[in-house]
């Protein structure tokens, strides 16, 4: 017994001075390279996000912030590196809506994103857009509808990647609809996108915020828009809620830590992000490509992503998406 008493007193005081020190750490947050995670392939709506913030973090920080691209499994790869990455925020993960849909699409996966990520602020949200290549002969939903309806085997689209929200709400359409549409998944936005330009497939779901410059210039094609509320940037494109009430779906962009990351560190890395949120820069270029800040409290955040995490498991299990 006493020697058991001896060495928790011995333990005690180690114990507190670790914490003591991990407070102090904290404080001084950060004091090296600050690396951010993008679990897909450079060109998408995420990636140029990540990149104003990584520009915002090196101005406030006085460090470095790069952007790690790290595609694959429709975001679980780069998930999986900041989970098994030290605690202490200098690793974070900027990802999508997809890290909540893969909680149900990949049930195998050795982690779990509500236990083993912290979120720390949703940054942005922006609407998905019914793109086409110009040389598909549709002006309108109702008309794309008919043609894949007509053609034999459906039409082809292409994707950020196997249960992304961009594959989601094709998957929305085909049951609203009763269309048949054939799946073809990338490594990310930019890659779907540069399919798309290219011809190699017909139809997408990529958010406005990756899209946007392609309708511009009129090298694709926009029909409606996936969200409730009208896209601020194409107003004029109708919803697909109004041709086929309830249908909603967006796609969010936000933060994560690994789990066990000092709440000190969660806070100020949140605090800077809602600044950035507020920079000129950042909001004229929110503005000019549709996209709405957020810069929700952790809180408020792990709270809104636990609602997402349910809403997608009911879509995929609804919809019988699985892996390919």
């Amino acid at each position: 017994m006493n020697t058991v008493l001896r060495i928790a007193a011995t333990v005690v005081p180690v114990v507190g001075a670790l914490g003591a020190t991990a407070a102090a750490h904290a404080q001084d947050y950060p004091l090296r390279t600050i690396r951010i995670v993008l679990p897909f392939s450079p060109g998408g709506g995420t990636d140029l996000l990540a990149r104003l913030l990584s520009k915002r973090f090196y101005e406030a920080f006085g460090q470095a912030a790069p952007v790690d691209n790290r595609p694959g499994a429709g975001g679980t790869l780069g998930a999986e590196l900041v989970v098994r990455s030290p605690p202490d925020g200098y690793t974070l993960l900027m990802s999508t809506a997809s890290v909540a849909v893969n909680v149900t699409l990949y049930p195998k996966l050795p982690f779990d994103a509500r236990r083993d990520l912290i979120p720390i602020t949703q940054v942005a949200s922006a609407p998905l857009v019914v793109t086409i290549h110009p040389s598909v002969p549709a002006r309108s939903v109702k008309e794309l509808v008919e043609l894949a309806k007509k053609t034999r085997g459906g039409l082809n689209f292409g994707s950020n990647g196997t249960g992304t929200t961009s594959q989601l709400a094709m998957v929305m359409l085909h049951q609203a609809a009763g269309i048949t549409l054939t799946h073809i998944p990338y490594k990310g936005a930019g890659a779907a996108i540069t399919a798309l330009l290219s011809g190699e497939v017909e139809m997408g779901f990529p958010a406005v915020i990756s899209v946007l410059p392609h309708l511009r210039s009129g090298k694709l094609r926009a029909l409606a828009v996936t969200t409730r509320r009208k896209s601020s940037v194409l107003a004029e494109l109708p919803t697909l809620d109004s041709l086929y009430p309830g249908f909603d779906i967006d796609n969010w962009f936000a933060l994560f830590a690994p789990a066990g990351t000092p709440q000190t560190v969660i806070n100020r890395i949140h605090a800077e992000v809602v600044k950035s949120l507020q920079h000129p820069e950042v909001t004229a270029f929110m503005q000019r490509e549709g996209a709405e800040p957020v810069g929700s409290s952790p809180a408020e955040f792990a709270a809104f992503f636990g609602r997402e995490v349910e809403k997608y498991a009911k879509i995929v299990k609804d919809s019988g998406v699985q892996l390919e």
